[in-house]
């Protein structure tokens, strides 16, 4: 990009008073804690596209990853600026792109608001909804042996789940084996186009693995191919339609991902023993 982005500094927690029921004990006063939720709309040339609700934090990453995952960009230098503005109804995020991406708009722009866990809503048509995407390469591999590990550290790294309990987490595992990055938001969809944003912006496409808190459902398969990632691990079940795009993708896909078991869904070559 050729101008710095613009970040907004917004309160991502909240606290706020509630009254705790405990069973055995009187109902009484509390203080809790609670994770933001913020209305953002993206606008591309200054043409609107859609308002998603997510956490408003590493919105920069979002609006990166967001622009690719939606096929409106190819890479990150399709990108020329990024200006993030607060309101007093929420955060516009005004996307300026090379000028032959405008034309996917016509072809991509979305009629109804997002909400934080869809990420096909608004297509117009069924045909926006599974895209045309090239196979991913055979280039990574993951260690079973380190799934403990990068298990225990997504959960230390979640620090808006340990305040709130209502957060996604999407982590970047490196070549090593070892958890480098994770994004927290609201939508799980979000925070793995948060995480697909710094992966695009830091070259890291086709040397790590990631692994989400949520179901492995197919347009999660098609986030993560869509920016090379090979493999892609979830704590939760994968739906019938994201395994069968993850063969046709060539993606590893792995579901209910605990401490010692796992189940491999498509193209189990890239586990190592």
């Amino acid at each position: 990009m050729s101008k710095e982005t613009k970040q907004v500094q917004v309160n991502t927690v909240k606290q706020t008073r509630i009254i705790r029921y405990q069973n055995g004990t009187a109902p009484s006063g509390d203080d809790d804690m609670l994770i933001g939720e913020t209305p953002v709309a993206i606008e591309y040339n200054g043409i609107a596209y859609t308002v998603m609700m997510c956490t408003p934090s590493d919105l920069e990453e979002f609006a990166v990853g967001f622009s690719l995952t939606e096929g409106i960009i190819d890479h990150v230098r399709d990108i020329h600026d990024i200006e993030i503005v607060q309101a007093c109804s929420g955060i516009t995020m005004s996307v300026i792109v090379a000028n032959r991406c405008l034309n996917r708009l016509k072809e991509k722009r979305r009629s109804l608001t997002g909400t934080t866990g869809c990420g096909v809503c608004g297509a117009e048509q069924l045909s926006a909804v599974v895209r045309s995407i090239q196979p991913v390469a055979n280039n990574t591999s993951f260690q079973l042996q380190r799934l403990d590990s990068v298990l225990s550290a997504l959960s230390q790294a979640q620090s808006y789940n340990r305040l709130t309990g209502a957060s996604h987490a999407a982590a970047f595992i490196n070549a090593d084996g070892e958890v480098e990055i994770v994004f927290e938001d609201v939508g799980r969809h979000i925070a793995l186009d948060k995480l697909i944003g710094w992966i695009c912006r830091h070259r890291y496409q086709q040397s790590g693995s990631i692994l989400v808190t949520s179901r492995a459902s197919f347009e999660m398969v098609q986030k993560v191919a869509a920016c090379g990632i090979e493999i892609l691990l979830a704590v939760s079940a994968a739906t019938s339609m994201a395994v069968e795009l993850a063969e046709t993708l060539n993606v590893t896909l792995c579901g209910y991902c605990r401490p010692g078991r796992m189940n491999v869904y498509s193209n189990p070559q890239r586990l190592t023993e």
